[in-house]
Formats: structure tokens, sequence, C-alpha cells
């Protein structure tokens, strides 16, 4: 074990542990929450997660014929989307270290007919398999708060992007003041109640609420991505910023 995987520099939730834990204890909560995580996400957002995945689509750069890595893919909404979008010539690679979420993105895309240029790959993404120079654009929706080393995910995922390609992260993020208070009970308490009820996996859900606090703020994030030799990084606030949009390219 490295000296950095030996120490508690990672957080689970509001626990401090090694960055080797964090992965275990991680993929323990999304094999845990996979058959109930599409419910699950519909009611702690009221629906609106597929209009903030939509949102993130267009936002992109994704052209037709181009090759995508989508990561932390889990059930695969962001995955179809991307299919559309780069088209029968195009290629999507549909990419999470979880092989429950991984296997259910795939059966659940199988239902809907998409075939042809999707792809499966289990893998962490801070240490990447792909080959430098291997995509169009990196995209990775509400995963980037659970790796367990943030920076080394950034590194990993600009190793494998071709130069001038972008790297576009969707995330839990701090909500701005006006909502600041609200929000946190919200999440201290009507998530992991939901999840109580709803999944039957209470302590799940509040770790994924836990998560979202002890998650960089937008600043910080692109900070993060700076020092991972990101360029030209910005973000774009949704919902008041209770998720937010960041971008960088590698030039």
């Amino acid at each position: 074990m490295s000296e950095s995987n030996s120490k508690n520099n990672a957080s689970f939730g509001y626990k401090k542990v090694t960055e080797t834990e964090k992965v275990s204890l991680v993929n323990g909560v999304f094999t845990s929450v996979t058959k109930k995580y599409d419910l699950m996400n519909d009611f702690m957002s009221f629906g609106t997660h597929r209009l903030w995945k939509k949102y993130f689509l267009l936002c992109s750069n994704i052209k037709k014929g181009q090759r995508v890595l989508d990561l932390a893919a889990g059930t695969g909404d962001v995955t179809k989307l991307i299919s559309e979008s780069v088209g029968p010539k195009g290629y999507v690679v549909s990419c999470d270290i979880n092989y429950s979420m991984l296997q259910q993105g795939r059966d659940n895309l199988i239902d809907k007919g998409i075939l042809e240029n999707v792809s499966y790959v289990q893998s962490d993404a801070q240490e990447l398999s792909f080959k430098e120079n291997s995509f169009d654009h990196v995209t990775m929706a509400f995963g980037l708060r659970n790796t367990a080393n943030i920076s080394k995910a950034l590194d990993s995922i600009y190793k494998t992007l071709k130069p001038g390609g972008s790297l576009q992260v969707l995330e839990f993020s701090k909500a701005e003041k006006i909502i600041e208070k609200p929000y946190e009970i919200f999440l201290n308490n009507f998530v992991p109640f939901l999840g109580k009820h709803i999944a039957k996996d209470e302590g799940s859900y509040r770790y994924l609420a836990e998560s979202i606090t002890m998650h960089p703020s937008q600043e910080e994030l692109i900070e993060l991505m700076m020092k991972s030799k990101f360029k030209k990084c910005k973000y774009n606030n949704i919902s008041l910023g209770v998720v937010s949009i960041h971008k960088g390219y590698k030039l």
C-alpha cells in the first residue's frame, strides 16, 4: 500500500478513511442501491435530474462521429444521450467502477434498443486503462465526489483525452445563499428518510447526502482541474447551485 493510501486522507461522508477503504465502502454503497437508484433519483430531485442531464448534454460540444468516455455511467442515462449525439459512426464507452451499476446500465440501454455504438468497461476513474489521447470528450455525471482522490481521477482523465478534447462534469455543488439552510435540512434529513422508506437503506443515502456536503465548492473544483493541467476551466450553476457543470479542455 502506498503512503498516501495508508493515511486517512479521504472522506467517506463525514468519516475520514484511507483511499483504499473509500473505494471499498463506496463500492458497497452502490451495489446496495443499484435496484432502487433510478427511483430514488426521481424522488430526491423531484424528477429534475433528467432535465439536468439533458441540459448537461446540450452544454457539451459532442458531435456526430466522435469518441466519448462516460465515467460513473451508472444506470446509463447520460450514456444513452451521448449515444444519440454521436450517432452510428460515433462511439461511447460506458464506464463505471461498480459492476452492479454497470450491468444495470447495460440492461437499461439494451432494453431501449441501444446496441451498436456503446461498449461497457468496469474501471476506476483514478486508474483508467485506456490509451493516451483516446477520446474527444469525457463526461462524468454525479460520480466525481465518490472517487477516493479527485486529483488522481482528473489526472487520469486528462491522459485519455485527445488534444483539444474536453472534460465535462455534472455534480452536486454548493447551493447559493438564498437556499443554503433549507437545502442543508433537505440533505441531512429528507434524503436519509427517503433512503430508509423507499430504498430500505438509510445508511447508504446518509453517506450520499454527506458526500454532497463534503464535495469541493465550485471554485475549489476549478482549482483542482487547473492543477491537473486543464485549460479554459469554467462552471455553470444550475438550480441555484444545487448542481453545477464544470468544463475544462486539454490543449
